[in-house]
């Protein structure tokens, strides 16, 4: 079981992290409004930094290939059976159809997605498609809904100026079309600001679990199985089922995509849920359950796709 250990070792900082977080909301350490506060930095001001600049780096262009193809297939049809369950089965409102979707097939690309396939492959180059295929495609739809239904339909017209991290989107997004460049030392304090990111997210994800109002309904558990199902499962079948016998992609690329299809939901969709208050409670026990589940699916696709 040659890729168990690698797997565990890309796991372990996020279990850490966010042990950290639920010990700090425990102890009350941080005061009743850490949760707040944390979730408020890393929406507007750790994340959009970090979207700039790797969005800034990278071609627009690395997502137009047959892999991605394959990929993008995925999270529709994840995405799209998250939508409906929560609509017909669930009967949610916009706001939380679109986090239960975005739970369902965002896939936690960068701080897992680097680690297993650095592990497994020895190639993290895939990384910078998928990241910007979620940041331009699927982040600034989900946001869309959330900030719509938050702030009516008028203000979708100025969501890109008002909401940061569609800002920062299109900001990197013209940085990279056009080549631009930022000065030296504001380059360094992005980059400051965006490696507080992640480990903040996780903190505050941690911090979360602590008084969790327990699943003690039927509807409710459903619910987030399924959500963890489409996303640990139905994705990265759907992604193999497109890229093996409809495109035939080669086994490293195969194993690529099916790798990325199954990494778990990223602490990103609890960040936008949190910020919105809209399905906090889902997307928080998606990002928990497909992580710890994910640690499985993992393996098995790696032993099964990978090289003898």
């Amino acid at each position: 079981m040659p890729a168990l250990h690698p797997l565990l070792s890309a796991f372990a900082p996020i279990w850490a992290l966010t042990g950290v977080g639920y010990v700090v909301g425990r102890t009350g350490l941080l005061g009743p409004q850490a949760e707040t506060v944390l979730n408020r930095f890393v929406f507007h001001v750790a994340m959009p930094a970090a979207l700039f600049l790797m969005i800034s780096r990278t071609p627009l262009d690395r997502f137009a290939n047959a892999s991605m193809l394959a990929f993008t297939a995925g999270t529709v049809v994840a995405t799209g059976l998250g939508l409906l369950a929560g609509r017909l089965l669930f009967h949610r409102e916009p706001g939380e159809l679109a986090v239960g979707a975005m739970a369902s097939g965002y896939v936690n690309s960068a701080n897992l997605g680097i680690p297993v396939t650095m592990q497994v492959l020895g190639d993290a180059s895939f990384v910078a498609p998928v990241v910007l295929f979620q940041i331009l495609v699927v982040t600034p739809a989900v946001l869309a809904v959330l900030d719509g239904g938050a702030a009516g339909r008028r203000a979708l017209l100025t969501l890109p100026v008002r909401n940061p991290i569609l800002l920062a989107t299109a900001l990197g997004a013209l940085a990279s079309a056009t080549g631009a460049h930022l000065p030296a030392e504001l380059n360094r304090s992005c980059e400051l600001l965006g490696g507080a990111g992640v480990p903040t997210a996780l903190v505050t994800l941690g911090i979360s679990l602590h008084n969790r109002p327990p699943v003690d309904s039927r509807p409710r558990r459903t619910e987030v199985g399924l959500t963890v199902v489409l996303k640990t499962l139905v994705q990265p079948l759907v992604a193999l089922a497109v890229a093996g016998p409809i495109l035939h992609l080669p086994a490293h690329q195969l194993l690529t995509v099916v790798l990325f299809s199954a990494l778990p939901t990223a602490q990103n969709v609890y960040t936008y849920a949190r910020e919105y208050q809209q399905g906090t409670a889902l997307a928080r026990d998606a990002v928990l359950w497909s992580t710890l589940l994910s640690m499985a699916t993992l393996s098995v696709i790696s032993w099964t796709l990978g090289p003898a």
